[in-house]
């Protein structure tokens, strides 16, 4: 019985591995291709399709977009498409707000992040749509 019960968690967990390949991978091409919005993407993946805990997942995207932000910038440096005088003062502020951000994800409730990020993630829509 208790081997059955080990087949069907490895099972899961093969399943839960690929659906975190295909996000991954959704995700990384929208970051490459629109310059940013892996968190708009990977935080609902999280949530939706591996079941994970709202804030689980913001850090979770958190940890995920570093790499594929500093690799999209590397990409977009070597096609000229960089600013360096815009890139530098606005990376501070990323900095800046990260950890700020962090330090409220870690006091705030579930219900609260998921809230506020539904709000970000509708205005964002609203705005792409008509400004």
């Amino acid at each position: 019985m208790e081997e059955k019960a080990n087949e069907k968690s490895k099972k899961t967990s093969k399943k839960d591995k690929l659906i975190s390949v295909i996000c991954g991978v959704l995700a990384g091409a929208c970051n490459g291709l629109f310059g940013g919005g892996g968190g708009m993407i990977v935080v609902p993946m999280l949530t939706r399709l591996l079941n994970k805990p709202q804030k689980k997942a913001h850090a979770t995207a958190i940890l995920i977009i570093l790499p594929m932000s500093i690799i999209s910038g590397l990409f977009y440096a070597i096609f000229g498409s960089y600013n360096l005088s815009i890139g530098v003062p606005v990376g501070i502020g990323v900095i800046a707000g990260g950890i700020i951000g962090a330090k409220l994800l870690k006091k705030s409730p579930n219900k609260t992040v998921k809230i506020i990020f539904a709000v970000v993630m509708l205005i964002a829509g609203i705005k792409l749509l008509f400004f």
